[in-house]
């Protein structure tokens, strides 16, 4: 089983539209660890650790996330596994 890490920036209609609350889900739901937090300039940044299939399907889902939702931008930049994250959260700023 391969882990890995990846580092995402979501641009659009990001943020009030439940994005954070949503991804924690999709990433508890798929045993991803990492975190979630809206940025200043109105983009939503995560970091998504875990098995291969199971971080590529949470940052498949970032492409259109929730329903209320508008993604123009995905930026993914894949960065060394850390096994630093015991769980997913919802960071501040």
């Amino acid at each position: 089983m391969q882990f890995i890490r990846m580092h995402v920036w979501i641009r659009g209609v990001v943020q009030g539209v439940f994005f954070r609350q949503s991804t924690r889900r999709q990433a508890q739901a798929a045993g991803v660890t990492g975190w979630v937090r809206n940025c200043a300039d109105g983009a939503v940044e995560a970091v998504f650790e875990g098995e291969a299939a199971a971080v590529a399907s949470v940052v498949s889902w970032c492409h259109h996330g929730p329903a209320a939702a508008v993604v123009s931008q995905v930026d993914v930049a894949r960065e060394p596994y850390t096994g630093e994250f015991s769980l997913f959260k919802i960071s501040g700023w």
